[in-house]
Parts: C-alpha cells; structure tokens; sequence
C-alpha cells in the first residue's frame, strides 16, 4: 500500500508529558490528525483516538503522570501509527488479567486493556510491580474495499443453529473476503446458553476486525478478548490465494478437507481461549481447486466419513453443509457447519 502523498514528508513523531485532562484532550487531537493523514478511514481514526483516550485515562489512573508518544510507521508494504505510553507508576501484577472488561487495580469501573486490544491490531504490554509500565499499541491502515475477485473466486456456506429451541446460539462463524484472499472460521463458546453466546460473538468481533494480522496473533488477541467469558474454542483457514491454505486451531472443532487420495494432516491443540495465555502454530498446505473444506463444531457427531455422503465433493458449499448439518447434528447442543470450496467456473 502506498503512503498518501508525502506523508512520510509531513507526518512526525510526537509525545506529549500526560497528566490531566487537557493533555489527554491534547493527545486526541494530535492522533486524529496523525491517523487521518497517514490514510486511515474516518472510523479508524476514531478507534484510534479512543485507544489514545483509554490509555492515558489508565496511565493518569493507576500512575498520575507519565508520557505518549504517537509514531507513525512505514515499511515497503504498509503504514500505520503506533501509540506508546510510559510510566514509573506500581506496575501491573497480572498483564494478562488486566485485559478482561471490568478489571481494575484502582476501585473503579474501567475496562482495563479490553477496548484498547479489540480497537488496535497489536498490544504489547511490558510492567514490572513497583517499576512502571510500557505499552505499546499499533494500527495499520487497512484497504477496506473488497476485490471481484475475492468475491467469484470462493464459494462459502453456512448452517447455524442454537440447540432445541433455545434462543441464544453458542456457535458464531467468519467469512471474510479481502482482495483475493479468503478468511474462515468457527467459534464455539464453552458452555450452552447466553454466556456461551456473549463468548462466541466476542471471539468473532476480533476476528472480524483484525482478519488481515497472522492467524497466531488473531488467536492471541481472541483469547485477550475473551478474558471476561466463559472462553472459546476455535479454528481459522486463510485462503492466500487460489492454491495456498494456512490453517490454526484450539480446541475440538473438527475441520476435514475433502482432497482425494492426499492427506491434509490438520494438528490440532488442546484448551481454549480465555483463559491463560495460548499460543497456536500456524500450518501451510497447498490447496487444489477440486477440493472441498468442512469446518464443524462438537454439536455434529464427529464419527463420519466422506464414503457416508457420495458426491458431496462436487455439490456446492451450502448444499454440502445444509446435507451435513441434516445428517450428522445432534439436538442437545449447538451445531454448525461451514464449507468452502472454489467456486464453480
């Protein structure tokens, strides 16, 4: 992505000693303008100035006094800005708790590091009790638009549907398009019920907003977002072109891929997000355009076999997993499924 005109010329560093309000107000508008110059959308400007705002909110907070600095960032693909604060306040006892919605050292109601981790794409967070804390956020521009290509090239379906007739479903799903890449995903929320669903929809607003970070990264921001909830399982395929597939998974989401007589070897990682920190490792296939993909989750009865359903390797995805869906889910859980194949010419 090219920067906009000469900005790398007129956009400069900047850092601001952060006390009060007026300094914090100060701040705002010097990373508005930073982030609108730099090309991001009015939105994401917006999502960064209430980072900025969240972040001295806690620095002022906890430590009184200390300093930000805004940073914008070119490399030879993209361009972003990055907001950095410092200061020699008590520290954070627990960096990772601090990102669950409602945590707070100090009596009062904040939401800890959760906005600031669902707005911004990275959060790096360094404190030491006693000896301050350094935080360091970035956003990059992303384009928003999505290509035609994207768009003819995949062929997507979905089923969902809560258990009995339960109204809050448990099971969220991505689809996302951008240029000619494709992302995918299933969600589970632990449990059955609304706070399975409150999980679920939470693991699904970071993926939907963060789509274009690496799928590591993603997972580690999901299992920050869902610091508050029961947490989540999760798998996630990237589709980088018409014959690449990353792939990453935690937890009991079972994911085939129809291909022949060649084996996919999908690892799967036991746990889920939410809880303590979890790192995922994410594999790389190629992928053929004949080939079919099938992501369900643990309300489908998992002892199946593509022989059990002829043909479906040729139907398209929504009849795949409307056929699945009918055949294999079980009515005291939550079931989804998910197909993606290329799209028929």
């Amino acid at each position: 992505m090219a920067a906009p005109l000469n900005a790398a010329q007129i956009v400069k560093s900047q850092q601001f000693m952060v006390s009060d309000a007026l300094a914090s107000r100060a701040a705002q508008q010097c990373a508005r303008r930073m982030a609108l110059a730099l090309g991001f959308t009015g939105t994401a400007s917006e999502q960064v100035v209430l980072s900025v705002a969240e972040l001295v909110s806690n620095l002022v907070k906890h430590a009184g006094t200390g300093t930000l600095t805004l940073l914008p960032l070119f490399d030879a693909s993209r361009i972003g800005i990055e907001v950095e604060t410092s200061d020699d306040g008590p520290g954070i006892a627990d960096v990772e708790q601090s990102f669950a919605d409602g945590y707070s050292t100090s009596g009062s109601l904040g939401y800890g590091l959760g906005t600031v981790n669902r707005l911004m794409d990275e959060v790096d967070v360094y404190s030491t009790p006693g000896a301050g804390t350094r935080i360091v956020c970035r956003r990059w521009v992303r384009d928003e638009s999505i290509g035609l290509e994207a768009g003819h090239l995949w062929d997507v379906g979905v089923f969902t549907r809560p258990r009995g007739l339960a109204p809050d479903n448990g099971d969220a799903f991505v689809v996302k398009r951008s240029d000619s890449e494709l992302l995918v995903g299933l969600i589970d929320g632990l449990g059955h019920g609304p706070l399975a669903q409150k999980a679920a929809l939470a693991a699904q607003q970071y993926v939907l907003s963060h789509d274009a970070q690496p799928l590591d990264k993603i997972f580690f921001g999901v299992g920050r977002a869902c610091k508050a909830t029961r947490g989540v399982v999760m798998a996630l395929a990237r589709f980088t072109s018409s014959n690449a597939l990353q792939f990453a998974a935690l937890g009991n989401i079972e994911v085939r891929a129809w291909t022949g007589k060649q084996r996919l070897p999908f690892v799967f990682k036991r746990g889920f997000l939410g809880s303590i920190e979890t790192t995922v490792h994410t594999q790389e296939f190629p992928w053929n355009s004949e080939w079919l993909l099938v992501m369900h989750s643990d309300g489908l009865r998992t002892h199946w076999q593509w022989s059990d359903f002829p043909g479906i390797e040729t139907e398209p995805a929504q009849v795949a997993a409307s056929r699945l869906m009918r055949a294999l889910a079980e009515d005291n859980d939550d079931a989804t499924v998910l197909a993606v194949r290329r799209a028929q010419r």
